[in-house]
């Protein structure tokens, strides 16, 4: 019998998801492993490539092709994980540190000031589509060439996640162009290439033979060697895919294809991606490559969503377990009425990302009583990430992007009160797809495609809308006014947190 199972592995920030799935999308095993991060400092975020992406990566592959199945039924393989990231390798294919990490990680601020005034802003935005952020990878690579000197000198390669682990797989170092367009200033949009042009303020030199290849999503990326049969039980020879940021994956296993299609991605993030046919560049938002050969993306990404309750569950539902502690307190915040009775929250805990792009960012409560309790606050924890999520969808309508229809996914997406918030507070309605298995399912279609089972009409059989989230026209406008204080409550506390950030080491020897 030929091999005709499709497998997709997703490593996110917190936990790595793998699926294996039949041609017509019938999902027939699943498999979780948890995971952490790592904080070594303020502003950093990292994770070790090997110990934490590739051990997951064996250990659902192992998981998935037990008790009946085996490496024989598989017919491909696709890997999406967090990006953009940045890991050096050696020359024999080996970390040299842990990953740097996306957004989150906003360690080279120094490093966008310089380059910023060597090349010019102006420039970098002309040649990117985009300005420099903590989510740009051109400043984190200029960080390790300076403060990590030892490091540098031994990098053979700068590769990403998902990059990483095909080439684990393949043998082969190749990356998707969503992933490359965030590698600014190195990467050139427009023949959608690496160029030389800025190199030498980022690597020190013009040379590009660091970078890997560039590819497509679906496209073929390789084959697995014997080496990684060898460990993961994969057959030889099967096929795998170019492969995706998570986010991308995610936007794909729930049918965000076509222009005009926004997904909003509930993780420990939220994440944006509207699919566009022509591009609308703005200093605010990412303008990148999508999945398919010639596609746009407008992207958009928040700091501290999902990471933002995990950290309330945990600091303030102690006494409970993790999934009872979830249970309990959107519970909870349901039963507060709208607007919180007076608090209003700033989600930027770790900084934020679009569209202030402003790492100092820090969290705030404000307007709070006596009166208010626990729940009070969750519930202004899940608005303040609504008035979030309305700021981005707002960026991207006033530089004239289409947003015609917006799909809700990721594990946020699974809690009905969240969701009718966000709707209530942005005004936009949410579909929920019938399966939202996450970003593992969109790698199992690019398995698909890479593989030549599967071509990219068949995603319309693959994707199947279930439900609708409706904004609530009565609470329009108590919440219009409350987002307006959520505005002005950052432009009028910036400087007051940017000022806290020197003071994160008074007191300590």
């Amino acid at each position: 019998m030929p091999a005709e199972l499709l497998l997709g592995i997703d490593v996110g920030t917190y936990s790595s998801k793998g699926v294996l799935v039949t041609s017509a999308g019938e999902i027939l095993r699943q498999h979780v492993v948890p995971h952490t991060v790592s904080f070594p400092a303020p502003g950093y975020a990292e994770q070790d490539a090997d110990a934490v992406w590739w051990a997951d990566v064996q250990a659902i592959i192992k998981a998935l092709l037990s008790d009946g199945f085996s490496g024989e039924d598989v017919a491909g393989v696709a890997l999406s994980a967090i990006g953009p990231t940045l890991l050096p390798l050696s020359s024999a294919g080996r970390p040299l540190r842990p990953s740097i990490l996306y957004g989150v990680d906003s360690r080279a601020q120094a490093q966008i000031g310089a380059l910023e005034a060597e090349i010019g802003a102006e420039a970098i935005f002309a040649h990117s589509g985009m300005s420099l952020t903590s989510q740009a990878i051109g400043p984190k690579i200029r960080w390790l060439r300076e403060q990590e000197p030892e490091v540098w000198a031994q990098t053979a390669t700068l590769t990403t996640a998902s990059a990483y682990l095909s080439f684990r797989l393949t043998g082969r170092h190749i990356m998707d162009h969503h992933t490359a367009s965030h590698f600014m200033p190195l990467y050139d949009p427009a023949p959608r290439q690496w160029t030389p042009e800025f190199a030498v303020p980022v690597l020190g030199d013009s040379d590009l033979s660091r970078l890997p290849e560039l590819g497509w999503s679906d496209e073929r990326a390789g084959t697995v060697t014997a080496e990684a049969a060898r460990l993961t039980g994969l057959r030889e020879g099967t096929p795998v895919a170019v492969g995706a940021v998570d986010a991308l994956s995610e936007a794909l296993s729930v049918g965000v294809v076509n222009p005009g299609d926004l997904m909003i991605m509930y993780g420990s993030t939220t994440f944006f991606i509207l699919v566009q046919d022509t591009p609308t560049p703005d200093p605010r938002v990412w303008t990148v490559g999508g999945a398919f050969a010639g596609q746009h993306n407008l992207a958009a990404g928040m700091g501290t969503t999902g990471s933002l309750t995990r950290w309330f569950a945990d600091e303030f539902a102690r006494d409970h377990s993790t999934g009872e502690a979830y249970d309990t307190l959107f519970a909870g915040a349901a039963t507060v009425p709208p607007g919180a009775e007076g608090l209003l929250v700033l989600p930027y805990f770790s900084g934020e990302r679009t569209p202030i792009n402003d790492p100092h960012a820090r969290g705030v409560f404000a307007g709070m009583s006596l009166t208010h309790t626990r729940d009070h606050l969750f519930r202004a924890v899940l608005e303040g990430v609504g008035y979030g999520i309305r700021h981005n969808i707002e960026a991207f309508r006033d530089l004239g992007a289409d947003v015609r229809r917006v799909v809700a996914v990721g594990g946020g997406a699974k809690t009905r009160t969240w969701l009718q918030i966000v709707s209530d507070i942005s005004g936009e309605a949410q579909q929920l797809p019938e399966t939202t298995v996450g970003a593992s399912y969109g790698d199992a279609f690019l398995a698909g495609i890479a593989a030549g089972v599967l071509t990219r009409a068949d995603l319309a059989s693959w994707v199947r809308p279930a439900d609708m989230i409706l904004p609530t026209a009565a609470l329009k406008p108590d919440y219009d006014r409350l987002y307006g204080l959520y505005r002005d409550l950052y432009a009028g506390s910036r400087d007051v947190l940017h000022a806290l950030q020197g003071q994160n080491s008074m007191g300590r020897s």
